[in-house]
């Protein structure tokens, strides 16, 4: 420890860096730490002058780390991390309350997690629940959060990673809206609106067209770039939606939502709760088990209502394939 003092100008330096680096930006950096914009320069130049390398290379565009920055930041990163769950175990410990932080992203976190908050709240009462909501595709690292809703393919699994559910697609609308296209009266009324999310494949749109009765006249289109706006949309009757069945699931179970045809498709993706430690504390390893019941009872309840999307032989065959993908 008294090397490590030795190698740099203070220990807040280490946070000093840390800050820049996350943001990327020694301007940010300096509103995240409540200091100068020049006070994050001067103690980074330190830096520098005190381990002898560049850590930054500054850029018109602003500024990136260099090969020696990116080494420092992963071990930095690390440490306070590590530090910050040390902190938060004793916190636990001494008011009897724990934290957890949960990475989902917004449109599961809307339409899947809070219309069932009370019954989560209620079944871990000393918990702080904090979460972290993704408006992009769940499919990246985990980061420094607890627990976290990701979608992976099978050569992304390993440790910390428990696959729920494989990834299914059914395209869903609002029973007003199904009865609304159901019986026609003119050639205004026919065709669908299709609620789509910006950068998504359209190849479901001609599969679903060509299930309608009238998919000869042409649809429109909505587009949207938050997938927690394409299912609002769909909830409230404006035309038919491309549904992830994790993050539908609640609203098709309890009859707000429901398949615009009753078509199905298995990705090869799954989908997955992961933590950073295989071996969780016991809290967490309660809150996956809670979340993964929870997620099954919506697919055995959709399943009993809609037999025909096939929903329990899609996860069946994810249990027989599971020793072969190497799951527990």
């Amino acid at each position: 420890m008294l090397s490590l003092l030795r190698k740099l100008p203070s220990a807040h330096a280490l946070f000093v860096f840390e800050a820049a680096a996350r943001c990327g930006n020694f301007t940010r950096a300096a509103q995240d730490l409540y200091v100068s914009q020049p006070a994050v320069s001067r103690m980074l130049s330190k830096m520098e002058e005190r381990l002898g390398v560049r850590l930054f290379e500054r850029l018109n565009s602003g500024m990136e780390l260099t090969e020696y920055g990116r080494i420092l930041f992963a071990g930095v990163a690390d440490g306070l991390g590590r530090i910050d769950r040390a902190m938060e175990e004793i916190e636990a410990k001494k008011t009897g309350a724990e934290t957890v932080t949960l990475s989902v992203s917004t449109a599961f976190a809307t339409h899947w997690l809070m219309p069932r908050m009370h019954q989560l709240t209620k079944a871990f009462p000393h918990v702080e629940l904090r979460f972290q909501l993704i408006p992009a595709m769940l499919n990246g690292p985990l980061g420094d959060v607890d627990i976290g809703i990701r979608y992976y393919r099978d050569d992304q699994l390993g440790a910390g990673v428990r696959v729920v559910a494989p990834e299914i697609l059914v395209p869903i609308c609002s029973r007003s809206y199904e009865s609304r296209t159901d019986s026609p009266t003119d050639a205004s009324a026919r065709g669908d609106t299709l609620i789509d999310l910006d950068g998504n494949e359209r190849e479901w749109h001609r599969q679903f067209l060509a299930r309608r009765k009238w998919s000869e006249v042409a649809c429109s289109i909505l587009s949207f770039s938050d997938y927690s706006v394409v299912v609002q949309a769909a909830i409230s009757g404006q035309g038919v939606a491309l549904g992830w069945l994790a993050s539908v699931a609640y609203w098709l179970a309890n009859g707000v939502l429901v398949p615009a045809e009753n078509i199905s498709e298995t990705t090869e993706r799954f989908f997955c709760l992961v933590s950073r430690q295989d071996t969780l504390r016991p809290v967490l390893s309660q809150i996956v088990d809670w979340l993964e019941r929870e997620m099954m009872s919506d697919m055995e309840q959709i399943d009993e209502m809609y037999p025909e999307l096939e929903i329990a032989s899609a996860v069946r065959s994810l249990r027989t394939s599971e020793q072969s993908l190497g799951v527990k």
